[in-house]
This record gives C-alpha cells, sequence and structure tokens, in this order.
C-alpha cells in the first residue's frame, strides 16, 4: 500500500492543495496527480480545515497523501502557509482542491525549474462546462487567465497554477505567511529582485461548479476581504475616498471581462449568453470592495472557499 514519503527521502516536488470544498472536488484533484506520481517522486500536502470525517475518506483512498488538520477558521492563505513550512520539495507547486493537472503537468512545471526560472505560472481552463452559472463564474474570475497569454517574463501570474523553487519560496517567508493572498507574496517577490514567468502551455482544468447565490456570495466575500486587507492601516478619509471609487467597480469590470473574452477569440457566444449573470457578479464584487474598504474585511476571508 502507497504511504507518505519518508522524511529521509527529499522528492522533486510538492504539491500543496488547501482542502476547502469537500471530498467531491478534492477526490477528483487528488486522482489526477495520482496519475503524475508514476513519473516523478511527489509529495502531496493537504492543509484541511474541514474535519475528520474527509480526513478520513483521504487516508482511505490516498494513503500518500500527508494531511495536515487545520482549524475550521483558517483561511486559504494560512492553509498554504501552513503547507509551504511543512514542504520538502526542492520545488513548491500550489493548485486548488478543484484544480485537475493534466498528465504531463509535472514534468512541465519541472523542466521550466530545470531551465533556470524560479517562479512559474500556468493558464487556466474551464472544467466545469455543464450550466451557465459555472460559464459565467469562470469567465468572471479567470477571463484574464484564459489561452492566448504573453509566454515568458510577465508582471503577474496565477496563485492556482503555480510553481516555486523551494529555496527562493522561502527567502519570503514573511510575505506567504502574513495571511494574504498570492498577489502580496508576488508583489514581495518582485521587489525583491525575482522574476515571475509565465507558460501558457502548461493548462490546468478549473472544475468547480455553482449556484448563482453561492458564486454572489463567494465574490462578495472575496472582495471584501480583499479590500478590507488593503486598507486595514489607513485613515478614515482614505477608506471613505476608496469606497466611493469602488461604486464604480461593476461596471469597469463587467467592461473589461467581455473585452478580454472578446479580443481572445474564443466563447463569445458564452460571454454574450452570460452577461446578465456577470452583471450580477460584478455588482457583488463591487459591493465587496465598498463595505470592505469601509467597515474592513470583517471575516470574509475565513468564509472563502
Amino acid at each position: 500500500m502507497a504511504v507518505p514519503l519518508p522524511e529521509a527521502v527529499s522528492p522533486a516536488l510538492t504539491v500543496v492543495v488547501p482542502s476547502v470544498n469537500g471530498w467531491g472536488d478534492l477526490m477528483g484533484c487528488l486522482e489526477a496527480l495520482e496519475a503524475e506520481r508514476s513519473e516523478v517522486l511527489l509529495e502531496v500536502l493537504v492543509p484541511d480545515r474541514l474535519g475528520s470525517a474527509l480526513q478520513s475518506e483521504v487516508r482511505s483512498r490516498f494513503p500518500w497523501v500527508r494531511l495536515l488538520p487545520a482549524p475550521a477558521e483558517a483561511t486559504i492563505p494560512q492553509l498554504r502557509a501552513i503547507a509551504f513550512a511543512e514542504a520538502r520539495g526542492e520545488a513548491v507547486a500550489v493548485i486548488e482542491d478543484h484544480v485537475l493537472v493534466p498528465r504531463g503537468w509535472v514534468r512541465a512545471m519541472l523542466g521550466c525549474l530545470s531551465a533556470g526560472e524560479d517562479v512559474i505560472g500556468g493558464a487556466v481552463e474551464n472544467a466545469a462546462t455543464e450550466t451557465l452559472v459555472d460559464w459565467a463564474a469562470f469567465l468572471c474570475e479567470y477571463s484574464q487567465l484564459l489561452p492566448p497569454l504573453p509566454a515568458g517574463r510577465v508582471p503577474g501570474i496565477t496563485g492556482n497554477n503555480t510553481v516555486y523553487r523551494r529555496s527562493v519560496l522561502e527567502r519570503y517567508r514573511d510575505a506567504w505567511s502574513a495571511g494574504r493572498w498570492e498577489h502580496h507574496l508576488h508583489d514581495a517577490m518582485v521587489r525583491g529582485g525575482e522574476t515571475l514567468y509565465q507558460h501558457p502551455e502548461i493548462v490546468i482544468g478549473h472544475r468547480k461548479h455553482y449556484a448563482v447565490s453561492e458564486y454572489a456570495r463567494q465574490r462578495f466575500l472575496y472582495s471584501r476581504a480583499y479590500a478590507g486587507a488593503r486598507v486595514a492601516d489607513r485613515r478614515w478619509t482614505v477608506r471613505l475616498a476608496y469606497g466611493l471609487v469602488a461604486a464604480l467597480l461593476p461596471a469597469v469590470l463587467l467592461g473589461r471581462i467581455c473585452a478580454t473574452v472578446w479580443r481572445k477569440g474564443r466563447y463569445r457566444g458564452l460571454l454574450v449568453r452570460s452577461v446578465p449573470l456577470l452583471l450580477l457578479f460584478v455588482c457583488c464584487w463591487g459591493a465587496g470592495e465598498v463595505v470592505g474598504y469601509w467597515f474592513g474585511a470583517g471575516a470574509a476571508l475565513q468564509r472563502v472557499k
């Protein structure tokens, strides 16, 4: 029976998979990673905030996975930090529990590191294609990461199809242990002189199914958490001004999403059909930022999935 790697063994890659959405999503993610284990010595860390029932399922079905139990109130950035601190691979990758990696994904990421790159991000495709709600949610969140994408040095990369050389990641411990999203880490890396590389040929599938109310709520929570953290130490006059500007966000965001998808030349029909849903989602996005700027993040980040 497969078991977690012995401590004396150094894996080629550690994959971090924060567990926040439940067994149905996580099982598919781990099945895809299981197929990759035949190619490369792989360590998979699953920091989990959902509790013993899910952890029992993982231990039974995927005994080679290393579980890292966490408090129920742990945020996704905190779960990632727990796993970063435990990673033993020469490289550390980050995905989500509803992500499907294709065959060859690990070798592709390691190949970029072998070429001398230290921080690499790929592209994201929709793998939840059954309903218009799923498409609208995906286009709202990931339109900027749809192929075609520029390759090589870029100012920013995704946070859920990403790999770091562990020695480089360790230099930015203060950034990834601060409880902030990946953009905080990536910005710190850029300020520290690191180069971010984008490889659009390395594509993962984003398989997350939503109800309208669920995605609208998640969009609001994420935006409130982001805005609240952004102005946590600012004066009330600055917070007031930011909130007033954020009230204009829905129109800006909808225009940006539509322009991006149309320019890429893919999914135009789905985009047109999704506009009513996108309008609702960007309004929740803008409302979340207004509330975050004016009243703080509250417990929003703990509720983001």
